[in-house]
């Protein structure tokens, strides 16, 4: 993956500034900075969601619907009224989908990544009636059922118990090793030193990308920290002409 002299913004007004640079194909790779540092809006533009207001993301060997792309939690309505099963095959839409039955072999993929992710015997439980680390999880069981070679994370540990984190992260650690490309947005420091080898730290624009004890030094941060609080109101920025090399 490669980023062209990639802007984004919504209403013309940049969020990113001119971003360059590459992603290996089976990186496990940490996008961390302050609120409002275009972490997720970078996330959007890769998925498809949102198209830049200059340059371009450039997928190599990687088509965009094989993109998994898991949204923060708070975007979902567990109101729906779905159980875990249903919910967990709709990781397969794209294979079968939207009008197509499931056959045995893509039912035991379904169960399958049910039990991987902790919630055998929970497969009739409507979602509406689930905590946060098992609504979680059943958002990772349908990732897993994508099978896709591109996985991006927005948040997802946000709001779950210790238990869950610690389950989930042994997942991404495994896609890793299966070579999958993971792109996580995370904001626990902590966790990113222990688990993500490569970071990106953001304020809008690049403070910093390589191994992640580097990035993650305290004068970046404090870097990170001084762009954010200066960049005034984001609904009143101009459009950047500004360029910062990612590389």
């Amino acid at each position: 993956m490669r980023f062209d002299n990639l802007t984004l913004g919504y209403n013309r007004h940049p969020a990113v500034h001119h971003l360059r640079g590459e992603i290996a194909a089976g990186s496990l790779l940490a996008i961390v900075g302050p609120n409002g540092a275009g972490k997720s809006t970078l996330l959007k533009a890769i998925a498809g969601e949102l198209r830049p207001l200059q340059g371009q993301v450039e997928l190599h060997g990687v088509q965009r619907q094989q993109i998994a792309y898991l949204t923060q939690l708070a975007t979902l309505d567990s109101s729906f009224p779905m159980v875990v099963h249903d919910f967990v095959a709709m990781g397969l839409w794209r294979e079968i989908g939207a009008f197509s039955g499931l056959n045995r072999a893509q039912r035991r993929r379904i169960d399958e990544a049910i039990g991987a992710v902790g919630l055998a015997g929970l497969e009739s439980r409507p979602i509406g009636s689930l905590s946060g680390g098992q609504l979680q999880r059943t958002l990772f069981a349908r990732v897993l059922l994508q099978d896709a070679p591109l996985v991006l994370l927005d948040e997802p540990y946000g709001a779950i118990d210790a238990a869950s984190v610690r389950d989930l992260a042994a997942l991404i650690r495994h896609w890793h090793h299966e070579g999958r490309t993971v792109i996580a947005v995370l904001h626990d420091l902590e966790h990113v030193l222990h688990e993500y080898p490569e970071t990106l730290l953001l304020a809008r624009e690049v403070v910093a990308r390589g191994d992640t004890a580097s990035v993650l030094s305290d004068e970046n941060l404090r870097r990170a920290r001084q762009l954010a609080e200066g960049r005034g109101d984001q609904g009143n920025a101009p459009v950047c002409h500004n360029e910062q090399d990612a590389e």
